[in-house]
């Protein structure tokens, strides 16, 4: 996997693909390519490493042509190489592939192609695509491809092209995203809609099973397997071209930080009502079944887990219902015992994670009814629950997620206070009061970014720090995970987050003279008990950042440093304690030096399992 995009119209193609990779780089790769039809005759170029060094050699042997597709690769079958990066081709060079995610029997279909004779140049699953597609092409690219993709088994979209048919581009869907964008004598292909919003605002989005043959004057989708004609409407995409640009910051992740109170607002946005109530007019058509949940499963992967820890919180404090938040990729294959009154709800920001979409599908299966909570409405998992919300984020670029992560948190405070008015479980003096509390948060996220600078000499003073440990109880101890993850994934120095009270049992042998220690102090009613914890690292020679509500100047007492949030409800303060943890993380890897939007081995968007 990671990045596909395709064009086939008047214009050159090298500056479009280029520009539509550009702005897919935040899903992580490690190298680069784009074919283009110049003169009916398929031309490659591509390279190991960023964008910008397949750019350098393009600089001296540009490609022109009309037709084209790019492809930036995440490293899945083969090492990051020139050889291995996408495009593929047959060995004639005729046909030229790109491909997001993994050919799960590919080691069958190559050992089938080399006993006829063909040569791979590659260690890659996607080059047997290429291969066969030469084998079953009789005069019609649409044919070949449909006959092609019944031997494939597991998760792709696909982009091909071929010299015989050059004005044509082909492009198939299963189980990894994939949009075909509506231009005028121009189209276009791409796995996130990041990459066309320069162009267009119309799309399609393919479904599994679905493939669509372009031309510059022409789309038509059909099912893959059947030919048959699929007909929709296309999509208007709902932001523009500026949201995916960083403006006047340094880094789209301090850009996605600084947008917080932004998206918190969107988020709330139609909510809640004049009575200070939660209304989901999304979820109004569904009273009836969440009035009869019994058990709760949550399931999620990454920072969306680390936001379904809370939203377990928020569930069973406000409605008493028993909640189970599971890693997506356990939770399939753990046998988990759901019923006809079980309520599962995804957690993903792009909507595309494949371990989530895989425990959605194992769930319904099951006969759970499932609502999922996406950055992305029109995603696979939007698509495939009964029931979404929207978290109204707007495009995430950098690769480490901020905004999507605290919009999260506040959708399931919003869902849990709704669940809770549904089965009459939360007092309306307590629904008043988060409703307000929540009200304030952008504001409240507004003030402690005011207070930047503060938490940048602190993580000016931690970057050569071998290792860092983040402690906190109840739900302190859920975002102490978040600010350990932050600070992992883009600084590449190693942390660690534990529950305060597990300290004693094996955890205080890592601490050491000068170790730093971030301690999340915001649940008052265990404040005594996260203190003595504090003092126990404090006593091994541990250096104490503390972050806590604002007032309570005696954890001066206690730790090194000091940070402040605003007062806000226990339930609430998880949303305002991960900004400066986030900012920490931040400025720890610009204190390094490190690549911040689009750490090494990441991608933004896991297409695989």
């Amino acid at each position: 996997m990671c990045g596909i995009v395709g064009y086939i119209g008047n214009r050159e193609a090298q500056p479009i693909l280029l520009n539509g990779l550009s702005k897919l780089e935040y899903r992580g790769y490690d190298s680069a390519g784009i074919a283009v039809l110049e003169r009916n005759q398929m031309k490659l170029r591509k390279t190991e490493g960023r964008l910008a060094n397949l750019s350098a050699r393009l600089r001296d042997h540009q490609l022109k042509g009309t037709a084209g597709i790019g492809h930036t690769r995440w490293a899945t079958h083969g090492r990051p190489s020139d050889a291995n990066s996408h495009p593929h081709t047959d060995m004639s060079g005729t046909f030229t592939v790109v491909h997001n995610g993994i050919v799960e029997n590919y080691v069958e279909l190559k050992q089938e192609l080399e006993q006829r004779g063909v040569v791979f140049t590659s260690e890659t699953d996607t080059e047997v695509v290429a291969h066969l597609l030469a084998e079953h092409y009789e005069g019609d690219l649409v044919s070949a491809v449909r006959a092609v993709i019944q031997r494939l088994q597991g998760a792709y979209s696909l982009g091909v092209m071929t010299e015989h048919e050059p004005d044509k581009l082909v492009a198939v869907r299963q189980s990894s995203p994939l949009v075909v964008g509506i231009g005028y004598g121009e189209n276009f292909i791409a796995s996130d809609i990041a990459a066309l919003v320069a162009h267009t605002r119309q799309v399609y989005i393919l479904e599994d099973g679905e493939l669509a043959v372009i031309t510059p004057e022409r789309i038509a989708i059909m099912n893959a397997e059947s030919g048959q004609p699929t007909n929709r409407k296309p999509t208007q995409v709902d932001w523009n071209a500026d949201q995916v640009e960083k403006g006047l910051f340094d880094h789209f992740m301090l850009k996605e930080i600084h947008e917080q109170p932004l998206t918190l607002r969107n988020t709330m946005l139609g909510r809640t009502n004049e009575y200070d109530e939660v209304c989901f007019p999304e979820l109004a058509h569904a009273a009836d079944v969440f009035k009869n949940v019994e058990k709760v499963f949550i399931v999620a992967c990454g920072t969306a887990y680390h936001a379904g820890l809370i939203g377990s919180t928020m569930i069973e404090q406000l409605t008493r219902i028993p909640v189970q938040c599971d890693i997506a990729s356990e939770f399939r294959y753990r046998d988990p015992v759901v019923t006809a009154n079980t309520l599962l709800i995804v957690v993903s920001q792009s909507g595309e994670t494949a371990d989530t979409l895989a425990a959605l599908q194992e769930g319904r299966r099951r006969g759970a009814k499932v609502l999922a909570i996406t950055n992305v409405p029109t995603s696979s998992i939007a698509r495939d629950a009964d029931y979404v919300i929207s978290t109204m984020a707007g495009p995430e670029i950098a690769v480490a997620s901020t905004k999507a992560y605290t919009a999260q948190l506040l959708a399931f405070c919003l869902f849990s206070v709704y669940l809770g008015q549904e089965k009459r479980t939360i007092r309306s003096e307590q629904r008043v009061e988060l409703v307000r509390g929540l009200k304030a948060l952008p504001v409240q996220v507004e003030k402690v970014l005011e207070n930047a600078n503060e938490v940048k000499q602190y993580a000016e003073s931690i970057k050569d720090a071998g290792s860092l440990f983040f402690i906190g109880r109840g739900l302190d101890y859920a975002v102490a995970l978040e600010g350990s993850l932050k600070l992992k994934e883009i600084s590449y120095i190693h942390s660690e987050a534990y529950a305060a009270g597990e300290l004693k049992h094996g955890t205080l042998a890592l601490i050491e003279q000068g170790t730093p220690v971030i301690a999340l102090v915001t649940h008052m009613d265990l404040y005594d008990k996260t203190v003595s914890n504090i003092k126990e690292v404090k006593a091994r020679g541990a250096h104490v950042m503390g972050i806590t509500v604002e007032g309570n100047v005696q954890l001066l007492n206690a730790a090194d440093e000091i940070c402040f949030i605003p007062p806000t409800l226990q339930l609430l303060a998880p949303i305002l304690a991960v900004v400066p943890l986030q900012l920490i993380s931040y400025y720890t890897s610009l204190a390094l030096g490190k690549d911040i939007d689009k750490p090494r081995n990441l991608a933004k968007s896991v297409t695989v399992e």
